[in-house]
């Protein structure tokens, strides 16, 4: 039997933040806040970060790490699928690691209003290809990227 060539993989990260869901949806949708906590966290050496904040509009950015994969471009490509203002926003996109494309995603967030402020429901849908940095590593930079995310929030 051939080894599989794609894993499916969904995982769902929930988490609470104290500032009301229009600061937080101002986070998604600003290109320079969304800049700030998505790419240039973390020593990432941007090269380029492109917003179009509305329905079919795109997302794109080439930028590389500072840690082990040092000098190794990465490229998110996106689309915006649905928005709805201090509620949902939707983007399906792809990722390349060099010039090889790793994955393809759909990801979700959801904002809910909380007595303590907002509740985050981030889904992430993907289908990893050969080479890709896989689902559990990928959770795990999603963590460390809404992490970076409350920090913008605090600002």
């Amino acid at each position: 039997m051939q080894e599989q060539s794609v894993i499916h993989n969904t995982f769902v990260i929930e988490r609470g933040y104290p500032v009301p869901p229009e600061r937080v949806f101002a986070a998604l949708s600003d290109p320079a806040k969304k800049r700030r906590w998505f790419v240039d966290g973390g020593g990432n050496k941007v090269e380029y970060y492109e917003m179009e904040f509305e329905v079919g509009g795109k997302e794109r950015a080439r930028f590389s790490h500072a840690g082990p994969m040092k000098g190794i471009p990465f490229t998110n490509e996106g689309t915006y699928q649905d928005i709805v203002p201090d509620r949902r926003v939707v983007l399906a996109s792809t990722m390349s690691m060099g010039e090889k494309r790793i994955s393809s995603s759909l990801t979700t967030f959801e904002l809910l209003t909380a007595e303590s402020g907002t509740d985050l429901i981030f889904t992430h849908q993907g289908a990893f290809f050969e080479g890709s940095d896989g689902p559990e590593i990928r959770k795990g930079g999603w963590r460390i990227l809404l992490e970076r995310l409350a920090t913008e929030l605090a600002n």
